[in-house]
């Protein structure tokens, strides 16, 4: 494959710049509200009551309604439309967080995770199809990968903001009776409350300033589409596995997600054994926030890191894998506080820098009209490796510990490697 025009961004043509920005700045807000949010929902639902089983039990719902909807859902945005579908994901997340402030019993709070699942399937493939699209009207030829990371670094930035200020909002009204709390059933409520403004002003962003062609959205087109979902999930999945190049990088990132999904949920447990009660839980927020910082550092120099590889984002991948396997050994071996958390932000910029150069293998042989559908099985695959990695390795640090388990994953990062450079081969001109 020849790669692209490498143009300096201050070069590109105005009309590329304001698409870029926009989107930049639609990223940071949709995940700044969602980052106020992630800080606090466990200590949410422990300030219910709930036990670590009932949250665990939870989180399984959210995972499986986004896995059953997640195909489906890519596929109606290639037919009906990516704005619309993404609209409908930010109410259904809206709904969710409504539903969450107002409850404190188990049934309805699933309810809200499992609107949390399908606003997370809805949106999956749905403006980022638009961003690369839109690029592709309006720079025909232009690599793609540096502008992919300026989105993934307003993403990721956006989310360690949120973190920070879902984290200290709680501070700010602890003064008030814990009984009787300022938003919601618990003093953490008041982050959710946050979220819910926010989203609403994405809402407002999003129909404001996001310009897509107009298709078609009578009734009868709607139901047409629906009913082509069948189809049109059958067509992306064949088209996926049909394809040696997109059938490589999705074995790469499912086999990605296996080994390092269980350190990116494990690691405040491990964190908490080297911290003394009082500050854990602040240490723990500081350093969420740090984890998505750190990726957004490593999404932004991902442009810069690519050029070293002349553009071949497969060969850059595999180099990115090989690091994530020292990282993650690394981080198994740690015993102290300090040495932990310098491995695990370079982990963090490792994460950052695989971002965009797989987005741009996929986007470069995923044709239009199934875009959104292939980022869709993306994902899909993405969380059933995360999903399997959590239930092995999960069970491997049950039984033998976290630093074990961790060592145990980078097997599935040496696979990884291995198949990073079987496409580097086949993407070589």
């Amino acid at each position: 494959m020849v790669p692209d025009a490498d143009i300096p961004f201050a070069k590109l043509p105005p009309p590329v710049r304001r698409h870029v920005y926009l989107f930049q700045g639609h990223q940071f807000l949709d995940r700044f509200a969602m980052g106020v949010i992630v800080a606090v929902t466990a200590l949410a639902l422990q300030g219910r009551g709930l036990g670590v089983g009932e949250i665990g039990a939870l989180f399984a719902v959210y995972a499986a309604v986004a896995m059953i909807a997640e195909l489906p859902f890519g596929g109606v945005a290639d037919g009906v439309g990516r704005k619309p579908v993404f609209l409908i994901a930010t109410i259904a997340s809206l709904m969710a967080s409504i539903m969450f402030i107002t409850s404190d019993a188990f049934w309805p709070l699933a309810a809200s995770f499992g609107l949390v699942g399908l606003g997370r399937a809805l949106r999956s493939g749905t403006l980022d199809a638009w961003y690369v699209e839109e690029l592709h009207v309006r720079a025909p030829g232009v690599e793609i990968q540096p502008l992919l990371a300026r989105a993934q670094t307003a993403n990721f930035a956006g989310l360690g903001f949120g973190a920070i200020v879902g984290g200290f909002l709680p501070g700010l009204v602890a003064g008030n009776d814990p009984s009787d709390p300022l938003v919601g059933r618990t003093v953490y409520d008041v982050s959710y409350g946050a979220g819910i403004l926010l989203t609403l002003g994405v809402i407002v962003y999003t129909v404001l300033l996001v310009r897509e062609p107009a298709r078609p959205m009578n009734g009868a087109g709607v139901r047409r589409e629906i009913r082509a979902v069948p189809r049109t999930i059958i067509e992306g999945a064949r088209l996926a596995i049909s394809h040696r190049a997109l059938l490589l990088l999705l074995g790469i990132l499912t086999l990605m997600l296996f080994a390092t999904n269980p350190v990116e949920v494990l690691w405040p447990t491990v964190v908490q054994t080297m911290l003394d009660p009082e500050r854990a839980a602040t240490m723990v927020g500081i350093l969420t926030a740090g984890y998505f910082l750190a990726i957004a550092a490593g999404a932004s120099l991902a442009g810069q890191i690519g050029r070293l590889f002349g553009g071949c984002h497969a060969l850059m991948l595999a180099a990115v894998l090989a690091a994530l396997i020292v990282c993650q050994i690394a981080l198994a071996l740690q015993a102290s506080l300090i040495g932990f958390i310098v491995v695990f932000l370079v982990f963090s910029v490792m994460l950052g820098l695989s971002e965009s150069p797989a987005a741009s293998i996929l986007h470069a042989y995923s044709p239009d009209n199934r875009r959104s559908t292939i980022l869709s099985v993306q994902s899909l695959l993405k969380q059933l490796g995360a999903m399997v990695g959590l239930l092995v390795l999960g069970a491997v640090g049950e039984t033998e510990g976290v630093d074990i388990a961790w060592i145990a994953g980078t097997f599935g990062l040496a696979a990884a490697v291995a198949f990073a450079m079987l496409l580097a081969r086949h993407m070589r001109p």
